[in-house]
């Protein structure tokens, strides 16, 4: 088929590129001009494990094109997705400007039957409000309008949309049905669903899906910060809780709170079509509370550590991006964690595999961004672990040791194990467990209760 994806963000840049892997031409339409120059010059503009190389595959082999004309992509399309991006706006509900912006344009340039897709995370409605826009110019009968939420997530984006746990298909056309089973069944030959449903009910699906799992999130970081007040252990609760089949085991690590592009703006969305809808989404509500003071965790560990006189001090931090294998950063914990340990007058150096060119575009030179995790270790008093890394895992922890002035390690992510901590001799603090060491507790030359 052919198929033009507009906007090259992270799921407009991995649909394409994987439609294109099943054969079929694609071209990707983006208004960034240097961004489409970089992309026809071979560069991926942005990092997603496995992406480079089903890029580079079918670029070369004539699949995968890009273009800054939205008419020139979608002239021979058959298929057009709208991965654009939904912000929430000032009062939470999604922005769908560009959305409807693009698709008024089209409705200037349809001249032959075409399938419409709404890639983008949506509220409830969106597809009528595309239709109404296309319709302003358009004869309805040369389109239909399709719901298909993506369920992907960075850092295994690409595998996620090669092998989809599920398709979920929004669509009362069954020409549209028929060409949109066509185009996903190479998806989905081990027998995976495509589940098919109105329109709203696919709109609907995305925004619960993503609510309950920070849902999830957002219970597990309260019980974990209530192991912590009657001295349980977290991990072993979520092990206990992990192995019973109706509840399962992902989704059950408490940390620092999620962040990212989806989690954050997808539930605020729903709380407010709730709101809009005179419903008092009450369990929405919480999450989010919850979820913002939760990020605020581990910046309060470390100010009790130093009996919140940070004057002075440096703090270490190992990763910035939201989460590990991307460069993401948005709604990113480390960054509500560095802006409350600078506002309390601490130093920051930091590093993170990927995203220190996105941090360092935010930040200036109002911390320092090392190339490497030990350096970031240098004339620093304490660490925090903010994103859980693979090459964070096993470091060198007598390396450590010798650089940190407080041997101190604040671990949001509960990336080591406690008998470990105890062994190297660290003061250690991590997420819904007891603190190791506490007798190596300093400050002002006295033994501080933490």
């Amino acid at each position: 088929m052919n198929i033009a994806v507009v906007g090259t963000g992270y799921v407009g840049l991995v649909t394409g590129t994987c439609f294109a892997e099943t054969g079929n031409y694609v071209t990707c339409v983006d208004i960034d001009a240097n961004k489409v120059a970089r992309m026809k010059n071979g560069e991926v503009p942005i990092f997603e494990p496995g992406l480079d190389l089903l890029f580079e595959r079918n670029t070369k082999a004539g699949r995968l094109h890009f273009t800054t004309e939205l008419a020139d992509a979608i002239k021979d399309a058959e298929i057009i997705f709208l991965a654009l991006p939904t912000p929430p706006g000032e009062d939470g509900s999604a922005d769908l400007s560009y959305i409807l912006g693009v698709a008024e344009q089209l409705s200037h340039l349809i001249e032959d039957y075409k399938i419409v897709i709404d890639k983008s995370t949506v509220p409830v409605g969106t597809a009528e409000k595309v239709h109404a826009s296309l319709a302003k110019h358009c004869d309805e009968a040369l389109f239909d309008v399709v719901s298909n939420p993506e369920f992907l997530r960075e850092g295994v984006a690409v595998d996620d949309f090669l092998k989809p746990d599920r398709v979920v298909i929004g669509t009362s056309s069954e020409k549209a049905k028929e060409m949109m089973k066509k185009l996903y069944d190479p998806f989905v030959r081990q027998g995976n669903p495509i589940i098919f449903m109105d329109e709203r009910s696919a709109e609907m699906t995305k925004y619960a899906a993503n609510s309950y799992l920070a849902a999830r999130i957002s219970f597990m970081n309260e019980i974990a910060n209530l192991c912590e007040k009657v001295g349980a252990n977290v991990d072993m609760v979520r092990k206990g809780m992990g192995s019973d089949n109706r509840i399962g085991k992902r989704f059950l690590f408490p940390g620092v709170g999620y962040g990212g592009s989806c989690f954050p703006k997808d539930v605020q969305a729903l709380a407010k079509t709730a709101h809009q809808n005179e419903y008092d989404f009450k369990i929405l509500n919480s999450v989010m509370n919850v979820n913002r003071i939760q990020k605020s965790i581990l910046a309060e560990k470390i100010k009790r550590f130093f009996q919140h006189d940070l004057q002075g001090k440096t703090i270490a931090i190992w990763g910035l991006a939201f989460k590990p294998n991307t460069d993401d950063i948005r709604e990113a914990p480390a960054l509500y964690i560095i802006d409350e340990l600078l506002e309390a007058g601490a130093q920051i150096r930091a590093y993170d595999p990927e995203a220190m060119e996105n941090v360092a575009t935010q930040y200036g030179d109002r911390i320092t961004l090392v190339d490497s995790l030990y350096g970031a270790l240098e004339g620093a008093d304490v660490l925090a672990i903010v994103t859980e890394w693979s090459v964070f895992r096993q470091p060198d922890f007598n390396r450590m040791k010798e650089s940190l002035g407080r041997k101190a390690i604040f671990d949001g992510r509960n990336v080591y194990d406690l008998g470990t901590m105890e062994k190297y001799g660290f003061y250690y603090e991590s997420i819904g467990r007891n603190p190791v060491n506490r007798h190596l507790v300093v400050s002002n030359g006295k033994t501080v209760n933490s």
